[in-house]
């Protein structure tokens, strides 16, 4: 699980912050890549209630295990959140080469 660089970036734009947190490695392998930890992410810290415009959502940008690596169309993300337009739930991604 290296290739996830062993950390989550938090960044707080009410508050004005950035934290680093561990990765936990059970739920990496659990939830494997940047689609599956965006969902755990939004499916755990962004409750049926929160107001898609509300600082309580999330905005989920996430990359899998090889990311950075040579490997052909490993280097993707997944950008996930609670949109206005549907409330629910909305994910995309975009892909491509970038230099650690």
């Amino acid at each position: 699980m290296y290739g996830y660089m062993g950390k989550v970036l938090r960044v707080d734009l009410t508050g004005e912050k950035i934290t680093e947190e561990p990765l936990d490695e059970e739920i990496a392998k659990q939830y494997i890549g940047g689609a599956g930890m965006a969902a755990k992410i939004i499916y755990d810290e962004v409750g049926p209630d929160v107001d898609p415009l509300s600082p309580e959502n999330r905005l989920v940008f996430a990359v899998g295990p090889f990311q950075g690596t040579n490997i052909p169309w490993s280097g993707r993300h997944a950008i996930a959140c609670r949109p206005p337009l549907t409330g629910i739930w909305a994910e995309g991604g975009d892909g491509g080469f970038r230099e650690n």
